[in-house]
Order: structure tokens, then C-alpha cells, then sequence
């Protein structure tokens, strides 16, 4: 056997690929963040019983409260018997309770009786086609609003001007620009205010209940609001009944379903793609929460938008969240 060196012919090593050219390796995707918070919350407020439970809960309240009332005046009656003087100070002291119960069920009919006013104005609105229509209209909403010092120097504005004008379409626009755009700045600050803490819960608390409840309470709370900027005033019985008409409109059109996909042409896809889970599940919560208030706006205003003043989504999402994402990032 020869011993003499072998001669290999290696490949030449310039054809060998770079480590630099390498492509970069994937890096793992996180999952698309869902608006569950927001969404459940809705699914709860919106959610309308059946007549037969309607009837269960108005039976145990009737019961109840019959219940309750005779057992107060046994008690009232015996102690008066044993111990007069004591007897007939909690007698007093229910009848002052029940005065009061009177007081705040008038008060709730007051703020339903509101409310009907809102809605028989946003409807008489949508249908003023002539001028004598819009007159009437704009004579009305100067009287639901004469009480509002904070409109004085709007309703002075529109008293001056409105003689002047001739179209409908015109009238009802001025009417809207004098007394309707600086109450929907106002809402629009509560709804910003609103969206913010929602997606500031949901990004810092990893508590699946924690991002309903702050979803549930801030709408509640937030249409309520709304609804006291625009001349509302909602008690506690007729602030749910506007809560569930909002939320039964967004969860009836699937408002409530989007995704991230709502965020995107706001924070870029990109972007949205880089943040974490929770994160970007706070983004959406908020974002549609920021939905939740425009509807409620809607809702609330005595009179329908006009394409040039309707609140655009996108918008207003985008300076809900301004300070909690930056796209620099």
C-alpha cells in the first residue's frame, strides 16, 4: 500500500454562505389579544330576561317587600305596646323612610320622563324635513337647554342667528353647532377617560374578573355621564335601561365582537403585532370601550349626528391611548 499524501478537492470556501446573510430567525408571534372583558360585559348589560323570569323576580320583590312591611309594624306595634315612647320614635323614623322611598321613586319617573324627552326630540329631529319642522324642533331644544348657564352664550348665538336663516337643513345645523358640539366635546372627554382605565386594568391586573368588572362599571358609569352632559339626568333605574339599550345595540350588530384588527389602522400592524398578551388585550378593551361611549353619545343626544360632526372611532381611540402606547416604540 502506498503511503504517499492523499490530495482531497475540497470545495472552494468562498461559496460558502455567510453567517451575516443568514435570514434572522423567527421570532414567535403572540396570540391575537381578544376583547373578552368588554365583550362578556356587554353580553351581561345587553342580555334581556324572559318574560317568565321577569315575572319570577317581580313575584319575590312583591313578596318580599310585603314581607318586610308587615314585619315592621309588628315591630313597630309591639315596642309601641311595651315601650310607647320608643315605639312611636321608630314609627317615625319609618315613616320618614318610607317619604323617602316616595321621594326617589318620583325621582326615577322624573329622569324616565327626561329621558322620553331626549328620545321624542332626537326623533322629532330626524323627521323636520321643512322649514317650520326644523323651527319647531330648534324652538324646543332652546327650552331643554334655557336652564344650562354653561350654554347662555350659545343659546344667544343661535337666538340672533337663526331668523336669518331659510333652509331647514341649515337651521338644524346651526342648532347643532351652537348648543350639540360643545356638549360632545365634553362627552368626549368622558368616554377618553373611560377607554384609558379600561385598557390601564386589563394591561396591569392579570385578573380575568377584574377586566369585567372595571369594563362593566366604567360603561355603566361613563353612560351615565354622557347621559347627564346631554341634559339627561339618569337615576339608578333608568341609567341601567340606558346602559342595556347601548349595549344591546353594539351586541346586536357585533360591535362588540372585533378584534385587533380595530387597532391596527390606528397603532399599525406591526406594532400591534410586538406587544405583549395582556397588553394588547387592554388596547382592545379599550378601544372598545371608546366604541361603547360614541354609541352612547348617539344614544343620548337629543338629536342624530351630522356627517361632518359624528365622532370618527378611530380617532377617538387613537387619543384615548395617546400616553399609554406610542408608536415610536
Amino acid at each position: 500500500m502506498s503511503k504517499k499524501p492523499v490530495l482531497f478537492d475540497l470545495e472552494d470556501e468562498t461559496d460558502a454562505p455567510s453567517v451575516t446573510e443568514a435570514p434572522p430567525v423567527p421570532e414567535p408571534q403572540p396570540a391575537a389579544p381578544q376583547p373578552s372583558a368588554m365583550e362578556q360585559a356587554a353580553r351581561i348589560a345587553a342580555r334581556r330576561p324572559s318574560r317568565l323570569a321577569r315575572w319570577f323576580w317581580a313575584l319575590l320583590v312583591a313578596v318580599i317587600g310585603a314581607i318586610a312591611s308587615v314585619a315592621a309594624w309588628d315591630f313597630a306595634a309591639g315596642l309601641m305596646a311595651r315601650v310607647p315612647l320608643l315605639g312611636w320614635a321608630v314609627s317615625a323614623g319609618l315613616g320618614v323612610l318610607l317619604l323617602l322611598a316616595l321621594a326617589m321613586a318620583l325621582r326615577e319617573l322624573a329622569a324616565l320622563s327626561r329621558l322620553r324627552r331626549v328620545d321624542a326630540l332626537r326623533h322629532q329631529a330626524e323627521e323636520a324635513a321643512d322649514l317650520a319642522a326644523a323651527r319647531a324642533f330648534t324652538a324646543r331644544l332652546e327650552n331643554f337647554y334655557k336652564a344650562r348657564e354653561d350654554l347662555g352664550w350659545h343659546q344667544a348665538r343661535l337666538a340672533e342667528r337663526k331668523a336669518e336663516v331659510m333652509d331647514a337643513d341649515a337651521l338644524l345645523m346651526l342648532a347643532e353647532e351652537e348648543l350639540l358640539v360643545p356638549l360632545d366635546a365634553l362627552a368626549l372627554r368622558e368616554v377618553e377617560a373611560a377607554a384609558r382605565q379600561v385598557a390601564t386594568v386589563t394591561a396591569l391586573v392579570p385578573m380575568a374578573l377584574a377586566d369585567i368588572l372595571t369594563a362593566l362599571v366604567s360603561s355603566l358609569r361613563m353612560i351615565r355621564r354622557v347621559a347627564g352632559i346631554y341634559g339627561g339626568r339618569p337615576g339608578f333605574f333608568s341609567s341601567w335601561r340606558l346602559t342595556r339599550a347601548v349595549l344591546a345595540h353594539l351586541a346586536a350588530t357585533g360591535a362588540v365582537a372585533a378584534g385587533d384588527d380595530l387597532l391596527e389602522p390606528v397603532l399599525g400592524g406591526s406594532v400591534l403585532s410586538k406587544l405583549s398578551r395582556r397588553f394588547g388585550e387592554g388596547l382592545v378593551n379599550g378601544a372598545l370601550s371608546a366604541r361603547v361611549g360614541i354609541a352612547a353619545m348617539e344614544v343620548c343626544r337629543p338629536m342624530p349626528f351630522s356627517a361632518q360632526h359624528r365622532p370618527g372611532t378611530r380617532k377617538v381611540i387613537q387619543r384615548a391611548l395617546t400616553g399609554l402606547f406610542s408608536k415610536d416604540k
